[in-house]
């Protein structure tokens, strides 16, 4: 099946924020050692994106959907844009960066029920349960104002007393613009400008 890419050169893409029963998050290491971040894939070729969130849940992390609960959705699409040295200039159609929406879901399962191999290319090979804001500060820095805003948005439905404590690196970048812009600004020490 083939990945969509929009007419602007964003790929169509499901991103997962699971979380465990006392508001935990699963964090997962990317394969031969390149990084931690959440689930995430693109949408295929006539696929919904809650067929895409199952399919990459199954894919990525070896559940199914009776072993979640589905708590949100993000209200928008949100963005963010591959440094030049990441786009694949020699591939067609050009890929500039991804356009997601976010799923929230709870694990109604033991943590045991991660599996890595549903497919030839595992997309993670190590998995821990981390803090509320601890993504922000693991995912590559270009993902960094998606995973603050994400995190803002689905906050209230998990801790609808209260949010944790978020640190300065977790706040909300000061411009961050949904749907077609593309700005994000302020994410902390090493900071780029960041599309999301």
């Amino acid at each position: 099946m083939q990945d969509v890419i929009d007419r602007e050169g964003f790929r169509i893409n499901i991103g997962i924020v699971l979380s465990d029963e006392d508001g935990r998050l699963f964090l997962g290491r990317r394969a031969r050692g390149r990084g931690w971040q959440f689930p995430q894939g693109g949408v295929s070729l006539g696929e919904s994106l809650e067929e895409s969130l199952f399919r990459e849940l199954q894919e990525e992390i070896g559940l199914c959907a009776a072993d979640v609960q589905v708590l949100g959705r993000t209200r928008q699409w949100l963005r963010y844009r591959l440094p030049a040295r990441f786009v694949r200039r020699d591939v067609q159609p050009l890929c500039v960066g991804q356009k997601q929406h976010w799923f929230l879901l709870q694990l109604r399962q033991t943590a045991n029920a991660f599996r890595f191999d549903a497919t030839a290319t595992p997309e993670f090979d190590h998995w821990r349960w981390v803090d509320y804001w601890q993504p922000i500060r693991e995912v590559v820095y270009f993902k960094r104002a998606v995973y603050s805003e994400v995190l803002h948005e689905f906050g209230p439905m998990l801790f609808p007393r209260g949010l944790p404590p978020c640190p300065a690196w977790g706040r909300r970048p000061r411009r961050v613009r949904r749907g077609s812009a593309v700005v994000g600004t302020g994410m902390g020490t090493g900071s780029r400008k960041v599309a999301v």
